[in-house]
């Protein structure tokens, strides 16, 4: 063997695989534990800063008052998927790379299903899934290829290039040139005014694009970019990238891999392991990357998914901060062209030396660290953060769902109380009515009271008004917070004119580019559509501005309920997600003209109203947030039925 294949990475990955086999053999009982000279510290700057403890996992558990009905349905959902999802994913490694199939194809590519499935295996997949003995024969095969032709083997990273890259640029239409306009025509026929810029075009080269923060629709391969979207490449901007930290719930290993330097990068991988063995097993899987570490959320009791998609890329002179809605996959970064989801990325620059100790803790700052501290990321790493100047997030507001139960003060911090709260931190909360579009790609048995409770969440209530909405027998109450506040029985009821949910229909699916076979991670079943509590009236198509992709955006909550022994709030979360709150400022002639567009006379009738609410609001939202879906979304009307995932 010569000494450059030592850096060959399918080599790396099947030695590693073949000595857990080794490891797990009663005649080769080999102990699989490192000595800790062997360690690597991941998260300081030289090896000889000292290690401190990780940060202490939560010892919550999600209570009994949870209801499974739902995950149960979603278990032998994503059972039957995987199933078959294996034989369609195997047959798809046939096809050339990055070439979407003809739309309504039966050979579309499709999605790896999108949710744990617990006590399915005895033993758990492979962190990289990959298949070792067919690497193995490709590896020998280049090994006698490069001998017989007298080359010297390429460097690492260049291997990595040719072994994933999907798609050349010339396979996709060229990018606008600057000045150039993109000729958006949706309902209501919006066109960009010849003085508006455009977005500006993101680069793979290290540099502060976005200190003020953006959201950018993923790159989808054959749709004309306009700066509006982004590769996953441009996100990493992997030439000086030191440590990067990244979350997901689902991966492809050899894929994202080869999007970096892997020689010159750290790596910090927080991932979903339920089970001890899981853990150990994909260490003992990742024990030979001496620049790689993996980090386990917990997930006591009834948390069944670690879900949150974070991305923190630490470059010599900024921290890039990426909080996408899109798996670490490449069906999810557009390779295959039929997807598409959004990601919030912001620059911060690091500060002068003199300055390193003064951080600028603002509501954005601080629920980033609370949240990293629960999820058992190592204390080094998110003193990491100190290094950086978090001013330019004062206008954001980062929001999570941490699993488990959590009572006492900490009910307030995450879920959807945390969104209120946050919602109310950034000076937005109020008593007038809203407007709410809500995009998802998951749907469940939804209720009034579901609606409702994100309503009064969106319009900076903590959760207690809805609490006591929901456990108070006679009105007007003291709402539970605040004995000030009368709570009315009909509190937030102006919602069911205002809540607009997005979900694609039957027919939207059956002609994207895909077709069925991509939706794998689009879910909805027809029993809770057609329950009796369903709120119909609030479901729209959702199209996308890109003709024939489907969207992944999904939107985490916990309940409020009643502690039993302490009668006190208690918060149940069974995910783990996190996510930003982006407001939208208007100033000058636009204020004015949004709230025209928004005005509704309350002496018509109910549907007149309604259909006065609805309107393309795309350009309320241009200069930060691109809006995926064609407005207004066309109502769920007689012949029209959702997307049922696993029906047909």
């Amino acid at each position: 063997m010569e000494s450059e294949d030592l850096t060959d990475p399918d080599l790396r990955a099947a030695i590693a695989a073949s000595l857990r086999d080794l490891q797990s053999s009663p005649s080769n009982p080999v102990s699989s534990s490192r000595g800790q000279g062997d360690i690597v510290d991941l998260t300081a700057d030289s090896d000889d800063d000292e290690l401190v403890a990780v940060a202490p996992k939560s010892k919550s558990t999600v209570g009994s008052e949870t209801d499974d009905e739902e995950d149960e349905e979603l278990r032998k959902a994503i059972a039957l998927s995987m199933q078959e999802g294996d034989d369609i994913h195997s047959s798809n490694k046939q096809e050339p790379s990055g070439q979407p199939q003809n739309e309504g194809s039966d050979k579309a590519a499709a999605p790896p299903a999108e949710a744990p499935l617990s006590g399915s295996d005895p033993k758990p997949p492979g962190i990289t899934g990959l298949d070792r003995k067919k690497m193995e024969q490709e590896r020998l095969a280049r090994l006698a290829k490069r001998k017989a032709e007298g080359n010297i083997s390429p460097p690492q990273i260049s291997r990595q290039n040719k072994m994933a890259k999907p798609a050349t640029e010339q396979s996709v239409p060229q990018l606008a040139a600057a000045g150039q306009k993109p000729q958006h025509s949706v309902s209501g026929v919006h066109q960009r005014k010849e003085t508006e810029n455009l977005f500006p075009q993101p680069s793979s080269t290290p540099s502060i694009q976005f200190p003020k923060g953006v959201v950018k629709k993923t790159w989808a391969l054959g749709c004309p970019r306009d700066g509006s979207d982004i590769k996953i490449e441009e996100v990493f901007q992997k030439s000086d990238l030191e440590l990067a930290v990244l979350s997901s719930f689902m991966w492809d290993m050899e894929w994202l891999f080869s999007k970096f330097d892997t020689r010159n990068t750290r790596f910090l991988l927080v991932m979903q392991a339920k089970e001890e063995e899981t853990k150990r097993q994909y260490e003992a899987e990742t024990s030979y990357m001496k620049n790689l570490r993996l980090c386990f959320p917990p997930m006591d009791g009834q948390v069944n998914c670690m879900h949150s998609k974070l991305m923190l890329l630490f470059h010599p002179n900024y921290l890039r901060i990426a909080v996408p809605s899109a798996n670490l996959v490449p069906y999810d970064w557009g390779d295959v062209g039929v997807m598409e989801n959004s990601v919030f990325l912001i620059d911060l620059p690091k500060k002068p030396d003199q300055a390193s100790g003064q951080t600028q803790e603002t509501p954005f700052y601080k629920d980033l660290v609370y949240f990293l501290s629960a999820s058992a990321l190592h204390a080094n790493i998110i003193s990491k953060l100190e290094a950086f100047d978090f001013s330019e997030t004062a206008p954001f507001a980062f929001v999570h769902t941490i699993g488990g139960s959590h009572a006492g003060s900490t009910w307030r911090k995450t879920g959807l109380c945390g969104l209120g709260r946050a919602v109310s931190s950034l000076g937005l909360r109020t008593s007038k009515p809203l407007n709410i579009d809500f995009v998802t790609s998951s749907v469940g048995s939804l209720t009034d009271e579901f609606l409702r409770s994100i309503y009064l969440s969106c319009q900076g209530d903590d959760g207690l008004t809805e609490f006591t909405l929901r456990n108070s027998k006679t009105f007007p109450v003291k709402n539970r917070g605040d004995p000030k506040v009368v709570v009315q029985k009909d509190a937030g009821q102006e919602f069911k004119d205002r809540f607009r949910v997005y979900f694609p229909s039957d027919s939207t699916v059956r002609q994207s580019k895909g077709g069925p076979q991509c939706a794998g991670t689009i879910c909805f079943q027809s029993k809770w559509f057609q329950g009796p509590k369903f709120p119909r009236y609030a479901l729209r198509d959702c199209v996308s501005r890109r003709d024939g992709l489907l969207m992944h955006n999904k939107f985490p909550r916990g309940r409020l309920v009643q502690d039993r022994s302490t009668k006190e709030p208690k918060l149940n979360c069974r995910n783990w997600e996190c996510g930003v709150v982006i407001p939208i400022i208007q100033q000058g002639p636009e204020v004015e003209a949004s709230r025209n567009l928004g005005t509704v006379s309350n002496e018509k009738s109910s549907v007149e109203r309604k259909n006065e609410k609805e309107f393309d609001f795309a350009p309320l939202f241009d200069t930060k947030v691109p809006v995926p879906m064609k407005l207004p979304g066309r109502p769920y009307g007689p012949g029209m039925k959702p997307w049922y995932y696993m029906e047909d």
